[in-house]
């Protein structure tokens, strides 16, 4: 009876350090989503997207992020979203490895639900790198998932390939889409 005592008092703070640290690994969103892709670049058809979010971004990162594209433009912006450090999550389909995100916000909705946005530079193939094509012009990847008001289904759209820029007279952000249309994102799920 001492043993099995001592042995438990030993192996319960083992335990709960195994649980804390599992806990803590835990990302702060992780979501299921079939990808609809219409746009009229890459493969078209649905695929399975995996999307992370590990952390979410502080309003200071936001900050230098506006102030970055209004007072320098969108060349300047992508190398401030490149040193985003830790990254805030990552992206991959059923037949990819993942791909970093580099920015990432929730906010709530007034209609109840939660609005979620990310951003990273996009992966880019060689021959696009190598031959400046048109499309190596759209440097980012953006995306905005609505989830319901219980937070746990939705849709999104998703930009593969896009440029970012600050229109002054408007003093808005400006989106261009290098497909016709942005991915669509269907069956949004929210994994537990």
């Amino acid at each position: 009876m001492n043993r099995t005592l001592k042995a438990l008092s030993l192996a319960l703070p083992l335990a709960l350090a195994a649980v804390t640290a599992a806990a803590a690994d835990k990302p702060a969103l992780s979501l299921t989503a079939t990808a609809v892709n219409m746009s009229g670049v890459g493969r078209p058809g649905a695929t399975q997207l995996t999307i992370v979010i590990e952390r979410w971004s502080t309003d200071e990162e936001r900050g230098r992020l506006v102030d970055t594209l209004v007072e320098k433009g969108s060349d300047k912006l992508l190398d401030v979203l490149d040193d985003i450090k830790p990254r805030a999550g990552f992206i991959r389909t059923s037949r990819s490895l993942g791909w970093d995100i580099q920015y990432a916000r929730m906010q709530d909705l007034p209609s109840g639900g939660k609005r979620i946005i990310f951003a990273t530079d996009r992966p880019m193939n060689f021959y696009e790198l190598r031959n400046n094509t048109r499309s190596s012009d759209y440097e980012f990847m953006l995306c905005e998932i609505r989830l319901n008001a219980d937070g746990t289904k939705g849709e999104g759209k998703l930009a593969t390939a896009a440029k970012i820029s600050y229109d002054r007279s408007e003093k808005r952000v400006e989106i261009e889409n290098y497909g016709q249309q942005p991915v669509r994102l269907t069956q949004v799920s929210v994994d537990k």
